[in-house]
């Protein structure tokens, strides 16, 4: 009589394997998702940037930043996807504020909304600039 030997794994080891994963992931994932903050974060700023570029130069031409209503394409993301970031500018003739204000799953990065003026102070609500513009 032939003994067939049971082949594949035991309970016991994709246990073992199971519990190793869910260790891997419970030590990534909070450092991937802090990434994903400071990122979304980045690219606001950028585009934050790009508008105050484009106001000096409306400066510079009109001599406010007043004339010639308001100035679209800049958004976070600048690509058009999913809003991260609610831009709004205060504009007076001589000064501008810019304003980033998270929105959906931003609204967990600690540094709150993020502000940059017309002589180059940047801001932010809940962390310091030096925090929060690196």
């Amino acid at each position: 009589m032939k003994q067939f030997r049971a082949r594949g794994f035991t309970l016991i080891e994709v246990m073992v394997v199971v519990a190793i994963i869910g260790i891997l992931a419970a030590i990534a994932y909070p450092g991937y998702a802090e990434w994903v903050l400071k990122s979304r974060r980045n690219e606001c700023q950028g585009s934050m940037l790009s508008l105050a570029s484009a106001l000096e130069r409306r400066f510079s031409t009109a001599g406010n930043y007043t004339t010639g209503g308001a100035l679209a394409g800049f958004g976070c993301p600048a690509d058009g996807g999913t809003a991260t970031y609610t831009l709004a500018t205060a504009l007076g003739a001589t000064t501008f504020t810019i304003t980033a204000t998270p929105s959906g799953s931003q609204t967990a990065d600690t540094c709150g909304a993020l502000t940059l003026t017309e002589s180059g102070q940047k801001g932010a609500v809940g962390g310091t600039a030096q925090q929060c513009w690196r």
